[in-house]
């Protein structure tokens, strides 16, 4: 450096000048002059040097640095490097704290990953299941061969509780011949069962058997994957494994719902826990209600009183059907707001409040409040909204067997019209069944299903019935499944478990937590709790004005429904069906029959 050269300068020119002093002792005074003359001359070059030398040193300096440069970048091209650094996933990392509205400052902390047992996640396939697998694959050929069914096994691949070895039948072998033979095959491999399963985009035929030693696939080693912590958007659910033992994971907005089926044991409950447990891990209160319908009383009970609860778990079959008329009320209302402030999903009004919110703005909606009697038009108000998100609303029905047996049409219909048209509204079903028969699970519930996972099934026919196709009634239970995604084809998968003491666990932590959640009661019918979380802006006296009306028209012409109101006294859907439902009340009209018809009970005078 300049001041390192400076020094060295410096100290020099004192040695100098002691030497001058020294020199200059005994002599006389023109030899003095002389003699500081000619040191002067000597400082005075010396001087000149220093300068030159500063000025060059800045560009000697860019020319290394800019040298040092190419180098660096040469080596970059070579060697890539990572500017910024990724910190290796711990799995006892601090749980995600967020601000929930009017908890007067406290802080709701997602549950912590300690909670759920994990496994050591070791690969466990050694070199003695690998030389198995060989001597099966033999055996499988001989086998399918002593059948008449030529061909080879190419290729198996080893999953946690099943083998999958994928066949290549010989020209002219129909897969037909190969899927009747599962049992046979099963019955010489000494097997529990052999699923056929065709294999996408692969000439191929899968044989799937089960492994003489079953892995354990645990809710807790999922839930820690990188893949299901990172992922922020959407409902993701942890399944499970599939038969490569890669962890499976689905998104519940893109189903848009979700339709499974199983028989006592095939662990259909576990799998409808894991489910719940995973949307508890990713969502605060304030993000995600649930609706938990549970005629059995038994397996959602658990979940009592935590804040993400809309309502206390509904099990009573007949309060379930009103909770489901609450639902898709409260879809019609979003649908309106959301036409009010032109959006089209529940996002992009979301989006929109945060904007209008962060700006300082306000929204606004025409509402109609009631009639001019003179002319006999609406009247139009406006009302301001509030600038509060929306949450997403998921309704879990443990058993829907139990709810078609109490209202099988009026259930169908309900059920049928959330499944059209809730998706963009933010409401998802999950709806479960033991007994999926084509009179619990009807055409057009399952055409509005087109994700279905199937445990395992009493009989084929029930396969069919749930996925359109046998293998079902063939897996191993203790959550063995097959999950149809979407329609497009069925995946076998093993769905992660999580024990009872470790839900116990989960929901005490919540529970724990102090937040200003309500549960409401949507499941009694009454005028003032079964309007929307977002009043339409309809006031009880404007109700109770129309009803008086209203109950002469019904006594006089002796019929009764919501549309007939609706036109005559030309008001909305929602008003119309309060107003029915008062009557019901007030013991005027019957309850709806499975049809959804309603007689009159009194006559007027």
């Amino acid at each position: 450096d300049f001041k390192i050269i400076f020094w060295i300068v410096s100290f020099f020119l004192t040695v100098l000048s002691f030497v001058l002093i020294y020199f200059s002792f005994g002599l006389k005074i023109h030899n003095i002059l002389y003699k500081t003359l000619f040191f002067l001359k000597i400082f005075i070059y010396l001087g000149r040097f220093l300068l030159i030398f500063k000025y060059f040193l800045p560009t000697i300096s860019t020319k290394s640095s800019s040298k040092k440069s190419q180098e660096k970048r040469a080596n970059e091209r070579a060697e890539p490097t990572i500017k910024k650094s990724i910190k290796p996933f711990n799995s006892n990392f601090s749980s995600r704290a967020f601000e929930e509205p009017g908890a007067q400052g406290a802080r709701y902390i997602l549950p912590s990953l300690s909670l759920l047992n994990s496994s050591n996640e070791k690969n466990t396939m050694t070199k003695e299941l690998e030389r198995k697998n060989s001597e099966f694959s033999s055996k499988l050929e001989t086998i399918l061969k002593e059948y008449g069914v030529e061909g080879k096994i190419i290729n198996f691949k080893t999953g946690p509780v099943v083998t999958l070895y994928e066949f290549l039948p010989a020209a002219g072998v129909k897969t037909s011949k190969v899927v009747g033979l599962s049992e046979d095959i099963a019955r010489a491999m000494s097997s529990l069962s052999a699923r056929i399963s065709s294999q996408p985009g692969k000439t191929s035929i899968g044989i799937e058997i089960p492994n003489p030693r079953r892995e354990s696939v645990l809710l807790g080693d999922l839930i820690k994957d990188e893949n299901f912590i990172s992922n922020n958007n959407g409902l993701t659910l942890a399944l499970g494994k599939n038969i490569d033992g890669e962890k499976k994971f689905t998104d519940l907005e893109k189903m848009p719902h979700l339709l499974i089926a199983g028989t006592t044991g095939s662990g259909k409950s576990v799998g409808i826990n894991s489910m719940i447990i995973s949307l508890l891990y990713r969502f605060t209160p304030s993000e995600c209600k649930l609706i938990l319908i549970d005629p059995k009383m038994l397996e959602l009970s658990i979940y009592e009183n935590i804040p993400h609860l809309l309502t206390p778990v509904v099990t009573n079959p007949h309060k379930a059907i009103f909770a489901l008329k609450w639902v898709v009320r409260e879809m019609e209302n979003r649908y309106k707001l959301m036409t009010s402030i032109n959006v089209k999903n529940i996002r992009s009004f979301n989006a929109k409040i945060l904007s209008t919110k962060s700006l300082g703005r306000k929204l606004f909606r025409e509402v109609q409040t009631g009639v001019d009697p003179d002319t006999r038009l609406p009247i139009i108000e406006k009302k301001e909204l509030p600038l509060e998100k929306m949450p997403l609303i998921v309704v879990v029905i443990d058993e829907m067997a139990d709810l078609m047996m109490i209202a099988g049409k009026e259930v169908e219909n309900l059920v049928q019209r959330l499944a059209q048209m809730a998706r963009a509204s933010g409401i998802h079903l999950i709806a479960a069944t033991q007994r999926p028969s084509v009179d619990v699970i009807t055409g057009t519930i399952k055409a509005n299903f087109p994700s279905r996972i199937s445990f395992r099934v009493a009989s084929r026919f029930d396969s069919r019935t749930i996925l359109n196709e046998m293998g079902a009634e063939q897996l191993l239970g203790s959550g063995d499944m097959l999950f149809l995604e979407n329609g497009v084809y069925v995946t076998r998968l093993h769905g992660g478990f999580v024990s009872e003491s470790e839900i116990e666990a989960v929901v005490n932590f919540i529970k724990s937590q102090k937040t200003n959640e309500i549960q409401h009661d949507i499941t009694v019918e009454k005028t003032n709790i079964e309007k929307s979380s977002y009043d339409l802006g309809f006031s009880s006296n404007n109700v109770d004005t129309l009803y008086d009306k209203a109950l002469t028209l019904v006594l006089e012409q002796q019929k009764v429904s919501t549309s007939f109101i609706q036109r005559y006294l030309q008001i909305g859907y929602n008003r119309a069906a309060r107003i029915v439902e008062k009557m019901e009340e007030d013991g005027f009209i019957s309850e709806p029959s499975h049809a959804g018809k309603r007689s009159v009970l009194k006559k007027n005078k």
